[in-house]
């Protein structure tokens, strides 16, 4: 392995406040994440015991409000953030990511007697969401999901079930999208379900090509009955929130996506000047030096698109387009980086014994999950040039 230490991110940080708490992250990235990332994702293990750490420090809630346990941070410091954790292990830091997503619909659209009852746990104590849109039939299609959920008296029925669930089976709560009237986008709402309801269940984690650490699996609704206390937001209005927590949540995958690209650049540029061949150091090589400066080029374009995006997102302005393009930008920037990366290594790069092949294999669900990258175009494209079909 290369002993050449990678340097830490020269980051623009706008207080003192996020200084110190990138070097807090830091710190628990190194002390308790990246030593064992290895070991547990050949195993399949999930690091439970991090986030309950991070929940300790403050760190599942960065973006949302102190009053209810949140960090008060704008999502220009939480993704940067999030791109430490990842760079340090992808499972800790979409993660978190998808924690933030799950946490979106009440924190924006609840009641403020159904914040104060459920947040402060949520955010700060201990607890893992998971965040139900996606189903067998309809992934891309979301707006044509078949969940039920029925009223009956001052409860709902949730019967389906849901597919691709970020820690299914491990979660805590689930914020669940089900149709409760009409058929397309208007006739959906959002729930918030706790992880032990009775009728829940989760089928056997995928089996993926990367990741394997996060458990991803089937979320089965038998009949799950929740109160009126648990809706979130108007009835019909679920797609509506929905939508607008994935516009958060892309920059969220962006910033992981470039968390994942940094990590797998600082590897190969260890690896290319420790390397000797005909008698000098391979970074010497102008066609791998030249690899490697297009590698870091791109990270720092990817980083420029999503921090613009969330400035804007603090700002409060519409900021749809931008979050699609940087999860778009992003995301493939990771594909190519760790796909170079790999090459960089030559045939230790195709190895276990190096992290740049779990780097690659991760580097490919960013460019599926959250939206894949052909629905983040026709998004662009739609602010462009207006819907298709007019």
């Amino acid at each position: 392995m290369p002993d050449r230490a990678p340097q830490p991110v020269d980051r623009q940080l706008p207080t003192d406040e996020a200084r110190d708490l990138i070097s807090l992250v830091r710190d628990i990235a190194q002390r308790e994440i990246a030593p064992k990332a290895a070991e547990e994702e050949d195993a399949g293990r999930f690091p439970r015991e991090v986030f309950t750490l991070l929940s300790e420090s403050g760190l599942l809630g960065l973006p949302y409000d102190s009053e209810y346990g949140g960090g008060d941070q704008p999502y220009e410091v939480y993704l940067q953030v999030l791109e430490e954790l990842a760079a340090a292990r992808l499972t800790v830091g979409l993660g978190v990511s998808v924690h933030t997503l799950a946490s979106y619909a009440l924190a924006t659209y609840g009641t403020k007697e159904q914040q104060v009852e459920h947040l402060p746990a949520m955010l700060g104590g201990g607890l893992l969401g998971a965040y139900c849109l996606s189903e067998p039939s309809s992934g891309s299609d979301a707006a044509s999901l078949r969940t039920k959920a029925v009223r009956e008296g001052d409860d709902w029925v949730i019967t389906g079930t849901k597919a691709w669930i970020t820690h299914g089976g491990i979660a805590d709560f689930y914020t669940v999208m089900a149709r409760t009237g009409e058929e397309g986008p208007r006739g959906i709402t959002a729930f918030l379900v706790p992880g032990d309801a009775e009728g829940l269940s989760a089928a056997a984690p995928e089996k993926k090509m990367g990741m394997k650490g996060s458990p991803t699996a089937q979320v089965h609704f038998d009949g799950v009955r929740v109160s009126d206390a648990r809706r979130i937001g108007e009835e019909g209005q679920g797609f509506a929130i929905a939508l607008a927590a994935l516009d958060s949540g892309r920059l969220g995958i962006a910033a992981c996506a470039i968390g994942v690209a940094q990590a797998a650049l600082d590897e190969a540029v260890a690896y290319a000047t420790e390397r000797r061949q005909f008698g000098k150091p391979i970074a010497d090589f102008q066609g791998l030096r030249f690899m490697l400066a297009d590698m870091a080029t791109q990270i720092e374009a990817g980083r420029a698109l999503y921090l613009a995006a969330a400035r804007l997102r603090d700002a409060g302005r519409p900021f749809a387009k931008q979050a699609a393009m940087a999860k778009l930008h992003c995301t493939d920037t990771a594909m190519r980086v760790t796909t170079d990366a790999v090459q960089v290594l030559g045939g230790y790069g195709y190895t276990a014994d190096f992290p740049a092949e779990r780097y690659m294999r991760e580097a490919k669900v960013l460019q599926i999950v959250e939206g894949t990258n052909q629905i983040q175009r026709m998004v662009i494209a739609r602010h462009l040039a207006g819907p298709e079909g007019r």
